[in-house]
């Protein structure tokens, strides 16, 4: 079975404002880049918008109606925080990110294809229950894994996260319950100045820090000696990743030194690690990325890997 590939022109339409790194060409990239003859077998779907009860398992009712109610004239942005603003395409853009794991989720957990890859934005890591924070509105990678409880019945989700930023978002909304484990490198000290290594949640969230210009052997490490057998303990029936390639050693905002051949090693890693515990079933949503080039070849090592672990 093929890997399916969900994304949604809306997800251009989102902006945070000009000059924001977190801009539609990012996407543009990612889809170029897929558009090789070698990902010519990839399953193309686009992504539908998520719904109230979808969302509403991560996030409050009013947290998600006050944001979909964010609607600017064209040209015209509404900040949300420092770092975070909402453009006239926004609120939709927010619904089809979220929507594409769900979908994603649907056709892994009914074996129509074992793994699924979700080019879009605005991002998930950085949103907590309550707030929306560093580029991001909803907890996809979150709203993915619920989808999972409740539609599938997937007792215990794992989500992986290799952002270079710490998915606070995803560890706030999930670090109280041990039914989903929060495996996360990144590099510390940085932004949101969070996930230290005392953090444990209830014992389901593992958080592996990497100083500033640690490189491809030190991504590796972290992975294969601490969080990868912490995936094998746990047993997940699913797994969930938050694919940001802004470790990569050319992206502006922060200061690893990962390349996309250390990407395409670990995805390939958790694929074999999924095949032996659950059937193979891995979804994986697009996280941060900032170096359009680095962005699209890592992205591209990433699927590349998805299709022939």
């Amino acid at each position: 079975m093929s890997v399916l590939l969900v994304t949604h022109r809306a997800c251009l339409g989102h902006s945070n404002g000009e000059d924001h790194p977190e801009c539609p060409d990012r996407l543009r990239a990612v889809l170029t880049a897929l558009e090789a003859e070698e990902f010519s077998d990839l399953i193309r779907e686009q992504a539908p918008a998520a719904t109230l009860e979808q969302l509403a398992r991560v996030h409050p009712v009013s947290y998600v109606e006050g944001l979909l109610a964010i609607r600017p004239p064209e040209g015209e942005w509404v900040s949300i925080d420092g770092d975070t603003a909402m453009g006239a395409g926004s609120a939709e853009a927010a619904l089809r990110a979220a929507g594409a794991g769900v979908a994603a989720v649907d056709a892994v957990c009914r074996g129509e294809v074992r793994r699924a890859f979700c080019a879009v934005r605005p991002p998930g890591h950085h949103a907590e229950p309550g707030r929306p924070m560093g580029f991001c509105l909803f907890a996809n990678a979150v709203v993915a894994a619920r989808h999972a409880q409740a539609a599938h019945g997937i007792a215990r989700v794992a989500v992986l996260d290799f952002d270079v930023h710490h998915g606070n978002g995803t560890q706030a909304a999930v670090e109280a319950d041990g039914s989903i484990l929060f495996l996360s490198s990144h590099q510390s000290p940085c932004y949101p100045e969070t996930g230290m290594e005392s953090e444990t949640g209830v014992g389901n969230v593992v958080n592996a820090t990497l100083p500033p210009g640690a490189d491809g052997a030190a991504f590796r490490a972290a992975w294969g000696n601490r969080l990868l057998p912490a995936l094998e303990a746990f047993r997940p029936g699913l797994v969930v990743i938050s694919a940001g390639f802004d470790a990569h050693a050319r992206d502006p905002l922060a200061q690893l030194r990962v390349r996309e051949v250390d990407f395409g090693w670990l995805t390939t890693e958790i694929c074999q690690i999924a095949d032996r515990l659950c059937g193979g079933r891995v979804v994986s949503l697009l996280e941060g990325g900032y170096d359009l080039a680095a962005l699209a070849a890592s992205a591209a090592s990433h699927v590349r890997a998805l299709m022939r672990a």
